[in-house]
């Protein structure tokens, strides 16, 4: 793929749409907001869906597992069929195929066919690894790492837009004579079919590369598939770097959807703030993504350029750091103006950490950009099982205690003491995870790149620097 190199843009140009780069870097942001949206659209209807399919407690965590598990094995394949197909053929079908279980979500009659539906419906999180497939693929080394982060923060913004955008379309639904029960039932299969029609757009408005895609450039000879291509999956599987940023997003991006995913319920437990509060203060959380992982991102590309590819490890380590020294504050925040004062510490720099890494990731490979990218990125899921899973069991054991302690002394003694016996559970459950992200930051430090990639990225400079000086001669 390094022949596609000369074609890459050098500048992120937001509003040039006929620049193939920018047009694709605008469909798959939004194809990968889309996805997010759908990924976590039932969250802000969780309490219908409880309600509507009697969820019981253990039936409600294991859905918020399940979303995130089956991510994990979407994510390693696609990277590969992403090398092998190229991303535009990877994202239609992904699109495509992953409005169904967004569709039969909103038909589901019993919690199994739901629990079916958000295991397969997890399966639309690998669209992170098409996108930064993607945009690596259409961008030169000097912006990369910006436009790597732009593109997945506005995914991640998906994320918590559907907390505002969902309801939204709920009320529009209600409005046309739906009743309130079923909103989230029209909801959810509105979001599925805007997914699949997205797919269709994807399929005609990109290109797999500024020169063409794979399919064309394999046919004239520009792309040649060769027996290292068959072997490039088991180079990437060997190479440890791999698996340190697998670890390091793992607690950037893992332990983000974590937090997301369980900050309401903390918020109300610890602060006694009101469900409708508490969800505005998280989805500011996930708006923050807007900026934050581009900050990541630029940051990565400016470290690059004055230390080379040692100081985009050198910035990743910094800034996961940082995002360890914020959740471990927070997680013993007893006043509400400081818990969120480090919560949106915390955000910043997980985002920021986030998008450092995929500043790091086009360059451990650059042959096998897919299969990398799909690795570290099911590195963030299984970040997110773990850690959901610690979370579960500590607060399950710490309920349940509070109420055989309490029992008999009447529903609201025992509900009050199952709010505080959460919020303590989770709150040594964030500190522990904050301790773990502080150890990664130092694990990232041993990220190295040979002689041979740094003398490669300093001479990929010297010829850029060269090319900008090269006087226009003008005929007189």
């Amino acid at each position: 793929m390094s022949t596609l190199f000369q074609e890459k843009s050098t500048t992120l140009s937001l509003l040039n749409f006929k620049n193939v780069s920018t047009r694709t870097f605008w469909i798959t942001s939004i194809s990968f907001f889309l996805c997010f949206f759908s990924w976590f659209g039932i969250v802000p209807f969780m309490p219908d869906v409880v309600k509507d399919l009697g969820l019981t407690p253990d039936q409600k965590w294991n859905s918020i597992i399940l979303a995130v598990s089956g991510t994990v094995f979407a994510r390693l394949l696609i990277g590969k069929l992403c090398d092998k197909y190229g991303p535009r053929l990877c994202y239609t079908w992904l699109l495509i195929i992953g409005a169904i279980p967004v569709i039969l979500c909103g038909l589901v009659q019993t919690p199994t066919q739901f629990l079916v539906c958000r295991l397969c419906i997890g399966f639309i999180g690998a669209s992170f690894v098409i996108t930064q497939v993607h945009t690596s693929l259409m961008f030169a080394p000097n912006i990369v790492g910006t436009a790597n982060a732009t593109s997945a923060g506005w995914g991640n913004l998906g994320g918590g837009a559907n907390r505002l955008g969902m309801p939204i379309i709920a009320s529009a639904v209600v409005a046309f004579g739906v009743a309130d029960a079923e909103a989230w039932r029209y909801s959810m299969v509105i979001a599925g079919i805007v997914c699949f029609l997205m797919g269709i757009v994807y399929f005609f408005f990109t290109k797999d590369t500024p020169k063409g895609n794979f399919k064309d450039l394999k046919a004239s000879g520009e792309m040649i598939a060769t027996k290292k291509d068959q072997i490039r999956f088991l180079e990437v599987l060997k190479d440890y770097r791999v698996w340190i940023l697998f670890v390091v997003y793992a607690a950037s991006f893992g332990i983000e959807l974590t937090v997301y995913g369980t900050m309401d319920d903390y918020l109300q437990n610890t602060f006694q703030l009101e469900r409708a509060t508490a969800g505005n203060i998280v989805l500011s959380f996930a708006l923050m993504n807007i900026f934050a992982r581009t900050l990541g991102g630029f940051f990565g590309d400016k470290f690059g350029k004055l230390k080379g590819l040692r100081g985009r490890v050198l910035f990743l380590s910094f800034i996961l750091t940082i995002q360890g020294i914020m959740l471990i504050s927070f997680s013993g925040a007893t006043t509400l103006y400081l818990g969120i004062t480090l919560l949106i510490a915390f955000s910043l720099s997980v985002q920021m950490a986030e998008g450092a890494t995929f500043s790091v990731v086009p360059f451990i490979n650059k042959k096998a950009i897919g299969s990398v990218s799909g690795i570290v990125g099911a590195g963030g899921n299984v970040g997110a099982f773990l850690a959901a899973m610690l979370l579960k069991s500590k607060s399950s054991v710490a309920e349940k205690a509070a109420i055989l302690a309490n029992d008999g002394f009447g529903k609201e003694v025992v509900k009050s003491a199952q709010s505080l016996a959460s919020s303590s559970a989770v709150s040594s459950g964030y500190l522990l995870i904050g301790f773990v992200v502080l150890i990664t930051g130092a694990v990232a430090l041993t990220i190295k790149f040979s002689k041979e990639e740094e003398k490669e990225e300093a001479s990929r400079k010297i010829n850029e620097v060269s090319l900008e000086l090269i006087p226009i001669k003008v005929k007189s």
